[in-house]
């Protein structure tokens, strides 16, 4: 029997899937059983295909053993709503200030439709999804941000009211461990109460750190708009421990928005997550590719 041309193609590109099948199995082996914190938001958010490609990675983790837990974001979606109500909203330091009419638009686009959709993509893809807040099982009780400025002419420092914007004070993770438990994948948006009874909107990225740490995590996830981290030189930075981070915000090689998600990762692992990955959500599968190849595909951050 003779091979043809295409026989021999086609059994090249069989070989190549089972080649990396067995490059990905000293990873199944090592995180079989573990927990995934995943920071979800951004544009591939907004984006269809690379939605259902989340969907699909996160429902194909569930399968071979590890249990992903999702948290998402949705400011670009909240600014929207915002603006067609007419809300005129404004930040401080990467944060909305939030008045109560703002936190019940929040609550809104967040809990409502933002985690129903995400939900309904994890069931497209196979996976059942449970959408929660942090206001749910008692999960997350949040306190009030505090932030202050100092004005630039007498150099005093004042204190800024953010309204209604929190962090996280107080996790419990039974309704967590009870959804993973049941076989679902907890889907949770980043509204929780505080002592005080006010619903507060708290940063995604803290949320899903703060998570992680309680959870003592395997992963965190923060899926960006951007490789990860680089060098003056735009290279990719791949390992990075608290005291590398500390030198390159000195430096200047990191600022602006990096600089909390890096404190993000830092305090997740310093509280018990063992890394953290900052990688680009726009690239296909990018959570797959750090996860289950030698070259992984962000940046890796642990305690050192």
């Amino acid at each position: 029997m003779t091979t043809t041309p295409q026989d021999s193609a086609h059994h090249r590109a069989m070989l190549a899937k089972a080649e990396t099948l067995i490059e990905a199995l000293p990873y199944l082996q090592r995180y079989a059983g573990r927990t995934f914190v995943v920071k979800y938001g951004g544009h591939a958010m907004g984006d269809p295909e690379l939605a259902l490609d989340f969907a699909q990675d996160v429902v194909l983790l569930r399968a071979v053993g590890i249990n992903p837990v999702v948290v998402h974001g949705g400011g670009p979606q909240i600014g929207a709503m915002l603006k067609k109500l007419g809300v005129e909203s404004s930040f401080v330091d990467g944060l909305r200030v939030t008045d109560k009419a703002t936190a019940q638009i929040a609550e809104m686009v967040l809990s409502g439709s933002i985690n129903k959709e995400l939900v309904g993509w994890i069931a497209g893809a196979g996976g059942t999804a449970i959408g929660i807040s942090g206001k749910d099982g008692r999960l997350v009780t949040a306190k009030k941000v505090a932030r202050t400025t100092r004005d630039p002419d007498s150099q005093i420092e004042q204190v800024v009211d953010l309204g209604f914007v929190g962090e996280p004070d107080v996790i419990d993770t039974t309704i967590i461990k009870t959804a993973i438990a049941a076989g679902m994948i907890p889907v949770i948006a980043p509204i929780a109460p505080g002592a005080d009874g006010a619903t507060y909107n708290v940063n995604a990225d803290t949320m899903a750190g703060s998570i992680a740490a309680a959870l003592g995590a395997a992963r965190l996830f923060l899926l960006t708009d951007v490789p990860g981290v680089l060098d003056k030189d735009k290279n990719l930075l791949t390992d990075l421990t608290p005291a590398d981070i500390a030198r390159l915000a000195v430096d200047g090689t990191i600022s602006g928005g990096m600089i909390p998600k890096l404190e993000t990762c830092v305090h997740a692992v310093e509280a018990g997550c063992e890394a953290a990955v900052v990688l680009d959500g726009r690239v296909s599968h990018a959570m797959l590719l750090e996860v289950f190849t030698s070259k992984g595909a962000g940046t890796l951050i642990r305690a050192g």
